[in-house]
């Protein structure tokens, strides 16, 4: 097996005084170097040792029980950046609490350490902070459901970070100056977004295969989830007169995939631009959902659009639909048609002593 294809293997290159270059493999974890090439018997046994002396270093430790939460099946199936974000974080749990044994994690003293490092961690960012803390929780939780440890005494506990967007949509004149203020390769992400509710990275990975010409089908890279998603009139004449400069819909200007990083600076730059800079692309979600909803349609419809589950509509609903004014007008002219709502209709207003019927 190549060395890029076994875990935990890092390959070092070295400029030797010869001038040759020298291949070295190293066991990740542990630091040893191994023996012989990847794919012969002598680098298999080296890596096998280099493995037992992994797992009887962290065996019975918080570090072993993250290890075997990594190798979990249900921790394998999420999406690929979704363990990324998870290892980064595993990571600095690792180097605070990885040596504790697995019967201290039931202690309330651990907790007050767990949540006396989120606190100082917190003064500086919040939000990291508090996810530190939920992926640890996540950890305790899996132990605990798998016999490794007694209890999850992360199971509950208060956040420090709080951020309500309820009220950040973007509205007509946003979108508006956003596109005036966007580079051209922007625009149609913009669509994209507003048209379809689909997350960030689904979209930029979205090939032209995916669109039909009426419709587009992809599968979501959170969940998995199909979702086939027919075309506005917009969103039909944004994608018809594009040029394909490739397999993907949206590339750079230079023709090249995103990365997540520069699409991300490229599109802060571009809000601030455009004077809107305090609303986000991933507010664009719930900009699709709440539109939708103004539309009249019901929660099912909305949940085949965007992919979410039905819960998941209904809270996102109910956190974003009381700020639109749309549909507080729709919901008044409902009133005003309804034949059982006379009170709602005789006025408040007197005429001398009388009340005007």
């Amino acid at each position: 097996m190549p060395a890029s294809r076994t875990p935990r293997v890092n390959t070092v290159r070295r400029k030797l005084a010869t001038g040759e270059v020298a291949t070295y493999h190293y066991h990740r974890d542990t630091g040893d170097r191994l023996d012989g090439e990847p794919g012969t018997p002598e680098f298999a046994r080296s890596w096998a040792d280099a493995e037992e002396r992994r797992r009887n270093r962290t065996g019975g430790t918080l570090a072993g029980i993250i290890r075997d939460w990594e190798n979990s099946a249900e921790h394998r199936a999420r999406a690929v950046s979704t363990r990324a974000e998870y290892k980064r974080i595993t990571t600095a749990i690792d180097a605070k609490f990885g040596t504790v044994p697995a019967g201290a994690l039931v202690a309330r003293g651990f907790r007050r350490d767990v949540l006396a490092w989120r606190d100082e961690l917190a003064i500086r960012t919040p939000r990291e902070a508090d996810n530190r803390v939920t992926i640890l929780a996540s950890v305790l939780a899996w132990a605990a459901d798998r016999g490794h440890i007694e209890a999850n005494v992360l199971q509950k506990w208060r956040r420090v970070y709080k951020s309500d967007r309820s009220e950040k949509i973007w509205l007509p004149e946003h979108v508006a100056a956003f596109l005036k203020a966007a580079p051209d390769e922007l625009a149609p992400a913009m669509m994209l977004a507003l048209h379809t509710g689909q997350r960030r990275g689904d979209l930029l990975k979205l090939p032209w295969s995916a669109y039909d010409g009426s419709a587009l089908t992809l599968r979501q890279g959170k969940g998995g989830r199909r979702v086939v998603i027919p075309c506005t009139a917009a969103l039909r004449a944004t994608l018809d007169g594009q040029t394909r400069r490739g397999p993907l819909i949206l590339v750079t200007k230079t023709a090249r995939a995103w990365s997540a990083r520069y699409f991300a600076a490229q599109w802060d730059a571009a809000a601030k631009a455009a004077g809107v800079a305090d609303l986000h692309f991933h507010d664009l979600r719930g900009t699709a959902i709440t539109m939708l909803a103004e539309a009249d349609c019901t929660v099912p419809q909305i949940a085949s659009i965007t992919g979410h589950s039905l819960r998941s509509v209904d809270a996102i609903l109910e956190k974003y639909l009381p700020r639109t004014r749309a549909l507080a007008e729709q919901a008044i002219a409902k009133l005003e048609n309804s034949f059982g709502t006379k009170s709602a209709k005789r006025s408040a207003k007197r005429n001398g002593s009388t009340e005007a019927k």
